[in-house]
């Protein structure tokens, strides 16, 4: 069995050849038995959704764990009192002979976590959204395929069925080309103030470390845990969070990429936190034979859930062909009109099943073989689904150059497109 530095060589190498660089995957059989090793695996941030990326690596070698807060981590520290247990995921880094890492902090560190590992040759698991920044999100995606580590982003609904199904009845052409999408998603983050009163640090909390590249504020018990996503310093409101997951289908169904135009609708954008509610429209260019694509994302009280004078739930996308509409979420979908529909039969499954969203990432570490959500295609989507934020913030349709990560008609959104990083944390 390989260790140490030649054994993670090995792995990237795998990766590496895995990726489409080189055919072969037999003669990687021939050189190790690898695939039937067992990877040694950094965790950083095993609480809450940690908790889930956690079980999902478990049949792996977790080596070591990494949290700030030790209230957070203390169950994951409970279920493996052999690995190795840091406050700062850089001194993990220092220590540890590791193949990869699983990313599971807030936002605004996201880039630091996943960019500071892959450069060193370990292949990364990261939550998503990828990025709290659009600049960032194409820094990882760079990082990724500079290193050729494999990657997989937590978009763990991907890896279900009943997405598959939608892509397939979608490209079937079953409701004619689609030209417009409607995504909803009915929680809310944000619509709050930022607490003015600092607090005493808890003694189980490294607050330097969890504040990582955002500017220092005092601790406040407000930001911790999972209500950060509220305050555009650490998060990225309801669209950071659950765009990436909506979002996804749409990208996956349609082959979006890079958007042409972005405007967004809110309150009065709020310097620090997120809004109570967004609406936001995408324009994306045609695509081979595909039609150009209007996409529009409303969240919170702003929420649309009634399409056509259908009532389709808190939750959903909704496709609009030029022969019908289909309506999907996580576990579902439906068909109009329905007397239309009502004996349709969905094309022969051409998408083959999912090993696990998880399994995916572990066994592109050993073999190189694809993931379905990695740091390139996700990449993309993290920076589309941003751009939302972005033009919201500046109050101005903003016109897309994706090439060069720049509103070619608002400089103002530079500031936003690649935020301030504190010194020590810059990437």
């Amino acid at each position: 069995m390989l260790r140490s530095t030649d054994r993670r060589d090995f792995l990237r190498h795998s990766a590496f050849l895995g990726a489409g660089l080189f055919a072969g995957n037999s003669l990687l059989a021939q050189e190790s038995d690898s695939p039937n090793e067992k990877l040694d695996i950094g965790i950083i941030g095993p609480g809450g959704r940690g908790a889930g990326n956690l079980a999902g690596v478990s049949s792996q070698n977790i080596v070591a764990i990494t949290d700030v807060d030790d209230r957070r981590a203390a169950q994951a520290y409970s279920e493996y009192p052999d690995a190795a247990k840091y406050k700062d995921f850089r001194k993990m880094l220092d220590d540890q002979k590791l193949d990869a890492v699983v990313v599971s902090t807030p936002d605004h560190t996201h880039a630091y976590c996943s960019v500071t590992a892959m450069r060193r040759g370990l292949h990364c698991y990261c939550e998503k959204p990828l990025t709290r920044t659009v600049w960032e999100a194409r820094l990882v995606s760079q990082t990724a395929k500079e290193y050729h580590v494999a990657t997989q982003m937590g978009t763990q609904i991907h890896a279900g069925n009943n997405y598959r199904r939608v892509v397939e009845i979608i490209r079937s052409g079953a409701i004619g080309p689609v030209k417009e999408v409607k995504v909803w998603v009915g929680k809310g983050w944000g619509g709050v103030e930022w607490p003015t009163d600092g607090q005493p640090v808890p003694p189980e909390v490294d607050w330097d470390t969890w504040l990582g590249p955002a500017a220092y504020r005092p601790y406040n018990d407000a930001f911790m845990p999972a209500q950060w996503r509220r305050w555009w310093d650490f998060g990225g409101g309801t669209l950071g969070d659950m765009g990436c997951h909506y979002i996804d289908l749409v990208f996956w169904a349609l082959e979006l990429r890079h958007p042409l135009t972005c405007e967004a609708e809110g309150p009065p954008p709020h310097p620090e936190t997120a809004p109570s509610g967004l609406k936001v429209h995408w324009e994306y260019p045609a695509r081979g034979d595909q039609p150009p694509v209007k996409l529009t994302w409303t969240d919170g009280d702003r929420a649309e859930s009634k399409h056509d004078g259908h009532e389709l739930g808190g939750s959903g996308v909704y496709f609009i062909g030029d022969e019908g509409t289909m309506f999907a979420d996580y576990g579902s979908y439906k068909l109009f009109p329905e007397e239309k529909f009502a004996d349709f039969k969905p094309p022969e499954p051409t998408i083959p099943d999912s090993i696990g969203h998880h399994n995916e990432w572990i066994q592109a570490c050993k073999t190189g073989s694809p993931t379905t959500c990695n740091f390139d295609y996700s990449g993309a989507l993290t920076e589309s689904v941003l751009l939302g934020n972005v033009a919201y913030r500046i109050g101005k349709k903003v016109e897309w150059d994706a090439v060069n990560l720049t509103a070619t008609n608002a400089p103002e959104a530079a500031n936003i497109v690649r935020q301030f990083s504190r010194k020590g944390w810059e990437l």
